[in-house]
């Protein structure tokens, strides 16, 4: 796994996919202090990663990330860490359109081409 807090290279970005899943990264971003971190097998690992370095839990959400995509279609607001109910959230999806562009202003500025 690798706690991303500066810009990140797609191609180091493919290196890491490479090595589990092939296209794609899991990666788990905490909307408050615009880090993340990319390359676990599990986003609740991701999730444990970035908790250990003070986030809260509430400002953490689950994505993956297609490296050979762009655009909309780079993030998938997909993770059973989502499922948060007393954060009016029930799904695995990220629903609220606010936290939804957080993560991708993050995630855009974190990844550079």
């Amino acid at each position: 796994m690798k706690f991303i807090d500066s810009k990140i290279s797609k191609n180091l970005l493919a290196e890491i996919a490479k090595e589990r899943f092939g296209d794609m990264v899991k990666a788990v971003v905490d909307i408050e202090l615009g880090i993340m971190v990319v390359g676990g097998e599990l986003h609740a690992d991701e999730e444990a990663m970035l908790l250990e370095r003070d986030s809260k839990q509430e400002n953490l959400w689950g994505i993956n990330i297609y490296v050979e995509k762009t655009g909309e279609e780079m993030i998938e607001f997909d993770s059973m860490i989502n499922i948060r109910p007393r954060q009016n959230n029930r799904s695995r999806d990220v629903l609220d359109p606010a936290i939804r562009e957080k993560i991708k202003i993050i995630v855009n500025n974190l990844i550079e081409e």
